[in-house]
Parts: C-alpha cells; structure tokens; sequence
C-alpha cells in the first residue's frame, strides 16, 4: 500500500480544489461529523426542553388531581355542612321579626323595663339602617333604677324569642334626684326584609357601584 505524505503547511485555504483528495475526504468527514454532533446537540436539548416542561405538567395536573380528589371524598361532608348552614341561618332568620311583628318586639322591651321596676325617662326608636338581607332598628333608651333592676332589664331582653342587642351603655348617678341611678343605651333589634325589599336593596346597591365608576 503507498504511503501518503501531505505536507499540510503547502496546503492553500485559498485554493481548496487544489488540495490532494485524501485532504479532501478528511474535511468532508470531519464536516459531517461535526454538522451530526451539532443537530444531535440541538435535538437533544430541544427534547430535554420537552421533557422537563412536561414534567412541570405533570405536577400541576397530579396537583390538581389530588385536589379534586380530596374534593370529591368529601363531597357528601360538604353537603351535610352547607345542609346545617342552612338550617342554622333559617334558625337565625326565624328569630328576626318581619315588619309587621317589630311593633309587638318595640312593646315586649317596654314591657320588660317595667316589670324591671326601672322607669324609662327616654324610648326612642329611631330609622332604620337597611342592609342587604335584614334591616337594624336602634332605640335609644334612658332609664333609671338601681343596679338589681338594671341587671333584670338586661337579663329579660336577652330571654326574649326575638334577637336585641344592647350597645353603648353608660351607668351614672341621678343628679337630678340624687338618688337612684341612670343608665343611658342604644339596643339593637333586627328584622328580615321581604322579597320586594330585597329587591330594591340590590337596585339601590347596583345604582350606587355605577355611579361609583362613572
């Protein structure tokens, strides 16, 4: 077999055609092997790029699996939550007066004032301020007696059926007499509104966020 001997400094970069056709071959092979390693590079990187995002999705989607899932295992406890809500909140409701009851509520806190023994000096009640689903009725009430009846009053508003609260009390002594003492509060009772009320509640809410964003 002959030997081949190149002299690759006599080689001219210039004038490649000229090269010896061993040199040539060499380039070639060099020149596909390197343009394979490139795009085997490349598709490889492009497919880890692959492999890695669907990792990432494979994650989320078992996240959101092991959610769902707890989800439906407690479905039926969910529902026999919101059935006890229910019946709370309709227990709740029951215990607000409609409008027409509120008048007989007004007279059963009067009433418990006087079998109290105290004596009211003010019984006012004043406008409503309406909510969404119920509406707040404030009395204001001053009334004097001692500190036993006024313990009674308080005691026999909270036995009533119908819900009151009492906010803003304020003991004193009775100046005016010099006896006795004073006891100044706002009590608080709530009635549910009708549907018409409701109703027009949401309209009156709806006008005000439009204005809102003019």
């Amino acid at each position: 077999m002959k030997d081949i001997n190149i002299d690759f400094n006599d080689l001219d970069i210039n004038n490649i055609g000229s090269w010896p056709t061993p040199v040539k071959a060499i380039i070639i092979v060099i020149a596909c092997a390197a343009t394979l390693a490139i795009g085997y590079f490349l598709d490889i990187k492009n497919q880890q790029t692959a492999l890695e995002r669907a990792e990432r999705e494979e994650i989320t989607l078992k996240q959101d699996f092991e959610t769902k899932q707890a989800k439906a295992v407690n479905l039926d406890a969910y529902r026999q939550q919101m059935s006890e809500m229910k019946e709370s909140f309709g227990a709740m409701l029951r215990q607000l007066p409609s409008k027409t009851e509120v008048e007989h509520l007004l007279v059963d806190i009067s009433q418990t004032g006087l079998a109290s023994g105290i004596e009211f000096k003010l019984f006012k009640p004043e406008k409503e301020v309406f909510t969404e689903f119920y509406a707040e009725l404030p009395i204001k009430i001053s009334m004097t007696g001692n500190y036993h009846q006024f313990g009674s009053f308080v005691s026999g508003v909270a036995a009533l059926p119908r819900i009151v609260t009492l906010h803003n009390i304020v003991i004193k002594s009775n100046n005016e007499s010099g006896a006795g003492l004073t006891m100044d509060l706002t009590a608080k009772t709530y009635r549910y509104l009708d549907e018409d009320e409701i109703s027009e509640q949401r309209r009156q809410a709806k006008k005000k966020r439009k204005k809102g964003r003019r």
